[in-house]
């Protein structure tokens, strides 16, 4: 994507199953688990630049003894910088662990209780989040995982998760109701305290069980090994409606992975003898561990994954299942493309754009160069061109079958092959202390570089792939005045994604209408053709319908682009990202929503383009969007 944005967040889980001895014994090593969980964090960093934490629960620590570990960073290598700090510990733990062999003759090097009883970091149980910030400043205190503290070890709660919810003000009047007083209006501590609350409830209720059974210090372990997890998700998660993966560690060891009921956020596990994993994308568990595809599973949609104090994992349903609608743009550009299906899908992505390109460039393959911007739509490229190849493959057969050709025209059909070229380069990044607007845009305009005396001037039509296009503002400032140079005919930009149209609210942070290309297209086009009135006209049914309670129902904003087909606003963006003085004709080529559910058929979370949200509560953002931008106030509707 040349337009950069904020999106998901990156959750991290180990559960070692087996006793801490075991892995220093086998591994040589006591951050067997951290060296994991640090490469699970690395190969999911694109999921989160903005901050990372990681968190670690020992199972069984006597009273007296700390077995909650937490780190943050919003430092700019953030997982390096947690890393670090907890590596230097261990430094100097293996150092005093030295000394305690020289002078006790205690081989604390490789005794499990000794690193547990006096480095922190050696728990059983392991948690990290990559953070993409969708709301609130960068700070420490917004990085994930987040503490609910209790001087009772069961009602201890650290959490993390990938998820936005879209109705926190219900779930802040609902903590209210219940005698909270929560500390902030976001969804983040309102998620959290929903599940503590429960959490208490759960442990009262073992409490009242049990109580006059057992004394109080042996009455604790057994609440720990009574908690019902499930029981807790069901009675917390009723109500919240949005997209999440929610990860959980308790404090007396037991854990859970939520995943929203329509399927919305990615969570996948892996388990063996000694272990269990999860994490937001395959190829962190697949390249950790080294196992094989088939052995990753991802957790049902409306299931929690919950793994017990004794390392037991259980899949079990918490919340009546929705619709499927995983999010399709995890496919064409958050995830990992190393990922196989996903690979696969984006290649699917560029093959099924061959005909639309093929009528912008009236089938003149031999005056065309096709290339692609780096480096996200690669693979995409890589499935343009093997359509390509594939059309060239029929026309070869055809002209064959027909025996109408000349040998000198067989042979240059035969030995034809599309014109590839690598066009587009990223080069540098702009400075912010370009403080000119003439200066900055001439900087952004060099942002990308590009390779000459490649295209025949005036001849050859240029065809671009990217993997979507948002907002087009790096189209306008900076690829299509490079591309312009190289003095082609015409320049055909394309789309691996259909036409963004409307904002998420589950997970990625796009939330201002005004921001979308195609949104703006619309709005040219309704005041070109007089059709102005239907902006009115939504307006006051999102009004109504926000004032009644009743904006859940329905997405009035789909209103604004019924007039036009997909064609027109394409025709339109171009327009509108078409910088001043571009000598070239362009075109701007969009993937339709059809292909886009045949290239991902099992990921049919489509509402970016079409506007079906898959709950009520995207509804209500969409309407609530639409009313901040005929207000022109700055602010998500979430």
């Amino acid at each position: 994507m040349s337009d950069s944005i904020k999106h998901e967040c990156g959750i991290a889980l180990i559960r070692l199953r087996k006793p801490f001895q075991h892995y220093l014994d086998k591994y040589k090593t006591p951050t067997y688990g951290l060296s994991k969980l640090y490469l699970m964090m690395e190969k999911q960093v694109n999921r989160g630049q903005d901050g990372a934490g990681v968190a670690n629960i020992k199972i069984n620590v006597k009273p007296g003894h700390r077995y909650i570990s937490r780190y943050r960073s919003v430092e700019p290598q953030a997982v390096a910088d947690i890393f670090g700090k907890i590596n230097k510990k261990f430094s100097k733990a293996h150092k005093l662990a030295k000394s305690v062999k020289r002078e006790t003759g205690i081989d604390a090097v490789h005794d499990a209780d000794w690193w547990q009883e006096n480095v922190a970091f050696t728990g059983e149980v392991l948690l990290g989040h990559l953070r993409y910030g969708t709301h609130g400043q960068n700070e420490i205190e917004n990085c994930h995982p987040m503490l609910r503290q209790n001087n009772w070890r069961s009602r201890n709660l650290v959490m993390a998760g990938n998820f936005n919810m879209t109705n926190v003000d219900d779930l802040f009047d609902k903590l209210v109701s219940l005698g909270q007083h929560p500390k902030e209006k976001v969804d983040t501590v309102t998620v959290m305290e929903k599940i503590g609350h429960f959490l208490d409830e759960e442990n009262q209720r073992q409490f009242g069980k049990y109580k006059d059974q057992y004394e109080n210090p042996e009455l604790s372990d057994i609440i720990a090994q009574e908690i019902d997890l499930k029981r807790v998700l069901e009675r917390s998660c009723k109500d919240f409606d949005g997209g999440y993966a929610m990860v959980g560690m308790t404090g007396y060891g037991a854990s859970f992975v939520a995943r929203d009921p329509a399927g919305i956020r990615p969570a996948f596990y892996y388990v063996d003898d000694e272990v269990a994993v999860v994490a937001s994308e395959k190829q962190a568990i697949k390249t950790s561990f080294n196992c094989a595809y088939d052995q990753i599973k991802e957790i049902t949609p409306g299931h929690a994954l919950i793994i017990d104090i004794e390392g037991n994992v259980n899949e079990v349903p918490f919340i009546d299942r929705l619709e499927q609608k995983s999010c399709s743009f995890e496919r064409i550009y958050f995830s990992r493309g190393s990922d196989p299906d996903i690979y696969h899908e984006r290649k699917k992505l560029g093959q099924l754009l061959i005909p639309q390109i093929l009528s912008e460039v009236n089938h003149d393959l031999k005056n065309t160069v096709f290339s692609y911007i780096p480096n996200t739509a690669e693979t995409a490229f890589l499935g343009m061109i093997d359509g390509l190849e594939d059309h060239l493959a029929k026309e070869r057969k055809n002209a064959i079958m027909e025996g109408i050709l000349f040998e000198e025209e067989l042979e240059e059909l035969l030995t034809f092959r599309p014109r590839v070229e690598k066009l587009i380069s990223k080069d540098v990044k702009v400075r912010t202390f370009i403080t000119s607007d003439d200066q900055r845009d001439d900087m952004v305009a060099h942002v990308y570089d590009t390779t000459y005396e490649v295209i025949n001037k005036d001849v050859d039509s240029v065809v671009i792939i990217d993997d979507s296009i948002v907002r087009g503002t790096t189209l306008e400032k900076s690829i299509l005045k490079l591309l312009d140079k190289l003095s082609p005919k015409k320049i055909v930009i394309v789309s691996s994604a259909p036409q963004i149209r409307y904002p998420d609210c589950y997970g990625i942070d796009m939330s201002k209408m005004k921001e979308f290309v195609a949104f703006r297209a619309a709005l040219a086009l309704l005041q070109e053709r007089g059709l102005e009135n239907i902006l009115d006209e939504v307006n006051l049914r999102c009004l109504n319908a926000l004032e009644n309670g009743t904006a859940t129902e329905e997405n009035f904003v789909k209103a604004i682009y019924a007039p036009f087909t997909d064609e027109e606003i394409s025709n339109k963006i171009a327009e509108i990202v078409r910088p001043k003085g571009l000598k070239a004709e362009l075109s701007i080529v969009y993937q339709t929503v059809e292909n886009l559910n045949k290239a991902c058929p099992d990921h049919l979370g489509d509402w970016y383009f079409t506007g079906n949200f898959p709950t009520p509560g995207g509804n209500q953002v969409v309407n609530k969007a639409f009313v901040n931008f005929m207000k022109g106030i700055e602010v998500r509707a979430y």
